[in-house]
């Protein structure tokens, strides 16, 4: 009797933790805080600019510093929670990124909210990793691959709802916050989010945790920040010298980076990046398709947003909701993907290449047929059509990335996916951003608007040229 009672607990301590649905909500959850704090700010920026009388630089760094704080430490959240426990990383980071949302929310001056969006970046670099690593690890096979699709659903409608939420949120004025609410609203959120992860995420770490790579760490840092800081404020300050110099340091940074961290994996160490991880065919295939997929997707809602309010002269609120039919149609389309995925593999990437291509290029027909006449009618075809071909992409693109990533480096593939992800966001608003807004003073807002929506269908076709060399199975 004491043998099998002994040997029942061994195998139940043996036993990986599951995720059950209660905490898949939870790290779903402490995924889309981040995504929609990305974008919801860009609905609110005219507001508070008023309000905080902020220059134009100054509102770059209120969106570029919580990007560029995101990027530069997502891998080194993802590496510290394979060492000290990704539950408990996932809750430190997320009281965090509550307590930095309320320091937004209260910013007296520009300069306070620029501090506070930057500390806002690093607490979701240090949670959003623990959620794909806590899928990765506690959860196998059909669950899992339900779980991935989730969760690529979930982030990609974050980033969709986080303009409309901004833009209900700024114009209801909830006990006189105005702005400020964008901020505010996520701290009861995190609240409930803390409560919920107390009882329902398993721990999880990796079985042989490696250490912090310090080199590697700052020498990515560098890399990143070299390339992000000068694109996003160079064109807002007049492209000084400093801006030059930190492009012309970029090739470096990287190289470096690169050397050391093979030089670590040559001699037995742990590198920041393993090269090994990124020998992994889909890993490599798929973080190609998500670079000019989310600067596509970001450069389009920041360029769409500033134009529907400076240009067609819309309140925040019908700007936001102009946008709904794109969210409502990424989310009718996520429910089939996995479906489709299962029939037709990869090439469900390419068919949402086209669907997208065919969207933007509605929204471009409607620019130049009913502008500055925008509003929700007119651009409901061609943001309908774009939202169901990025459900296409997004969430099956995640999938391949983190499909063959052992268990053992979980934290630090899905770290590297969040980062190249999160790197190109920034990306997209400060190259395609930059573009529309150097462009309004020469040829006016509506053709400005249909140029960069052209660069972005460039970006577009690309996308569906490298999905043809994914695999056609879908793990």
């Amino acid at each position: 009797m004491t043998d099998t009672v002994t040997s029942t607990a061994r195998r139940t301590a043996a036993a990986p933790p599951a995720l059950g649905p209660l905490g898949l909500f939870t790290v779903l959850l402490g995924a889309a805080l981040p995504l929609i704090d990305f974008f919801i700010v860009n609905v609110a920026l005219p507001t508070l600019a008023e309000d905080l009388a902020a220059s134009e630089a100054v509102l770059e760094l209120v969106v570029a510093g919580y990007g560029l704080a995101y990027a530069v430490l997502l891998v080194l959240g993802g590496r510290l929670g394979d060492l000290f426990g990704r539950r408990r990383l996932f809750l430190g980071g997320m009281a965090a990124f509550g307590l930095s949302s309320l320091a937004c929310g209260l910013a007296p001056d520009a300069w306070w909210l620029v501090a506070a969006r930057v500390a806002q970046g690093a607490s979701a670099a240090v949670m959003v990793p623990q959620v794909l690593a806590t899928i990765q690890a506690a959860t196998e096979g059909p669950r899992r691959a339900r779980a991935m699709s989730l969760y690529g659903a979930t982030a990609g409608l974050s980033m969709v709802a986080g303009q409309i939420l901004g833009g209900v949120l700024v114009a209801a004025d909830v006990a006189g916050t105005g702005w400020r609410s964008v901020f505010l609203v996520n701290v009861p959120v995190v609240v409930v989010g803390l409560v919920l992860a107390v009882r329902s995420v398993p721990e999880t770490r990796s079985q042989r945790p490696e250490p912090v790579d310090g080199p590697g760490t700052v020498l990515l840092a560098l890399a990143l920040l070299t390339l992000l800081a000068p694109l996003t404020e160079g064109r807002a300050a007049g492209w000084p010298l400093w801006t030059w110099l930190s492009l012309a340091a970029f090739p470096l940074a990287a190289a470096a980076f690169h050397l050391v961290e093979r030089r670590a994996d040559r001699r037995g160490r742990t590198p920041l990046v393993p090269p090994s991880l990124l020998a992994i065919t889909t890993l490599r295939r798929g973080l190609t398709i998500m670079a000019p997929l989310a600067v596509g997707f970001s450069g389009f809602m920041f360029v769409v947003a500033v134009a529907l309010q400076q240009g067609a002269g819309l309140g925040p609120v019908a700007a936001g909701l102009a946008l709904a039919p794109m969210a409502l149609a990424f989310f009718a389309a996520s429910l089939a993907g996995p479906r489709l995925v299962a029939r037709y593999g990869a090439r469900v990437v390419t068919a949402g290449a086209v669907l997208q291509g065919v969207g933007v290029a509605l929204v471009v027909l409607a620019v130049w047929h009913d502008w500055p006449g925008l509003g929700f009618v007119e651009l409901l075809p061609g943001a309908a059509v774009a939202g169901a071909g990025q459900a296409l992409q997004l969430p099956v693109v995640m999938r391949i990335v983190l499909s063959e990533v052992p268990p053992t480096r979980a934290g630090v593939g899905g770290g590297v996916m969040v980062t190249t992800q999160q790197a190109s966001l920034a990306l997209g608003v400060a190259t395609l951003g930059s573009l529309f807004l150097s462009l309004v003073p020469e040829m006016g807002m509506r053709d400005a608007l249909m140029t960069t929506l052209f660069v972005q269908l460039a970006g577009v076709v690309l996308t569906g040229l490298l999905s043809l060399r994914l695999p056609r199975r879908v793990g």
